[in-house]
């Protein structure tokens, strides 16, 4: 029996009789949905069976950061979402991220993984500033200017978005860049993470 096997049957054993029951598996991610601060990594396994995993070697997306956590829908890149949690007791969630495809079935407050600088902007509902590519953690949102994206959803959480083109090859330089940025707009980069930070208690 594998150590990931037997990490699965005792978190399973330890999921509470009111665990609920599965949800969409896609469309727009809020505070509660598909996955809520209150859930475990027992609640998710136990909610979404062989279609939940646990995997010690999450990515950041920050140079070789790693963490332990939950992946639900590991075999379909478009709706796979990857949950962290608050400490390696896996008893609260703390943030879920979708990484690593072009396209995801899900959404949050609109934005997706593909969408462009103009997207975003138009559901921000003004320009906003993205950190230099050239660095470890480029391409992050810095500040969303006071959009409507900046502000925490219903419910408490935030969202933080990452753009990119799979190379930093061409990117404009500047530690701040506009989403306006003419030379931004031409290279065309796209949303390649998002991650919803649920609120502390």
């Amino acid at each position: 029996m594998t150590r990931r096997t037997i990490v699965r049957l005792m978190v399973l054993l330890a999921v509470p009789a009111w665990a609920q029951t599965a949800p969409a598996a896609d469309g727009a991610i809020t505070c509660s949905s598909p996955v809520s601060v209150e859930d475990s990594a027992a609640s998710l396994m136990h909610r979404y069976c062989e279609e939940a995993v646990i995997d010690d070697k999450l990515s950041t997306g920050v140079e070789d950061i790693t963490y332990q956590g939950v992946v639900l829908s590991p075999q379909s890149p478009d709706r796979r979402i990857e949950i962290g949690f608050t400490d390696d007791t896996m008893r609260r969630v703390a943030r879920l991220t979708l990484i690593d495809a072009k396209t995801s079935h899900w959404n949050v407050a609109g934005v997706t993984l593909g969408s462009t600088l103009a997207e975003v902007q138009k559901m921000n509902g003004r320009p906003f500033l993205i950190r230099e590519f050239l660095t470890d953690a480029g391409g992050f949102v810095v500040t969303w200017k006071g959009g409507a994206l900046g502000h925490p959803l219903s419910g408490g959480c935030t969202i933080s978005l990452r753009f990119g083109k799979g190379s930093d090859m061409n990117a404009p330089a500047g530690n701040a860049i506009s989403s306006e940025n003419t030379k931004l707009r031409k290279w065309g980069p796209v949303v390649e993470q998002i991650v919803v930070s649920f609120p502390e208690k």
